[in-house]
């Protein structure tokens, strides 16, 4: 009797899944939780206690998380001094947003803003040092109409 193939990509999981690392991935999760209404999918730890995979769920999208493991060359934000990218988040109310995620221990780096491209927009650096931009859509725009409002300066409405 032969077992049925799996999937290549699983059932209910995207494509594309960041996988970040935190300096104390069970903090990371409790934070996501308070902040961004996260919940826990699974959480594995390792022999010595550092969780070696965790996952939660944000809206519709897994986050996949893990500790520090430097000698597997797995390093935090804080690690390396700081992080070149960031994670984006679409949400119902932006302002309502940052304040919760302000109010869990996030530091705001850019308060809500109307910009031109036609998001209300701002961002946050989360306890653990990744950098986070929310957003809540505000109107459609075609690619001319960006183009047009971007000349106007980079922030704002049209």
């Amino acid at each position: 009797m032969s077992t049925p193939a799996a999937s290549p990509i699983p059932a209910n999981m995207p494509t594309l899944t960041p996988h970040i690392v935190c300096r104390g991935a069970g903090a990371a999760i409790a934070f996501y939780v308070r902040a961004f209404g996260a919940v826990e999918l699974s959480r594995l730890p390792s022999p010595d206690g550092r969780l070696m995979h965790a996952m939660v769920r944000i809206g519709d999208s897994p986050l996949m998380l893990v500790d520090e493991f430097p000698e597997m060359g797995c390093h935090s934000p804080q690690s390396l001094g700081g992080t070149p990218m960031t994670l984006h988040l679409y949400v119902e109310n932006v302002d309502a947003a940052i304040a919760r995620a302000a109010e869990a221990g996030a530091r705001v780096t850019l308060p809500a803003t109307d910009m031109f491209w036609g998001d209300r927009y701002g961002r946050v650096e989360d306890p653990f040092g990744h950098a986070w931009s929310l957003a809540t859509h505000l109107r459609d725009m075609s690619a001319e109409e960006i183009l047009a409002a971007s000349a106007q300066g980079c922030t704002g409405a049209p």
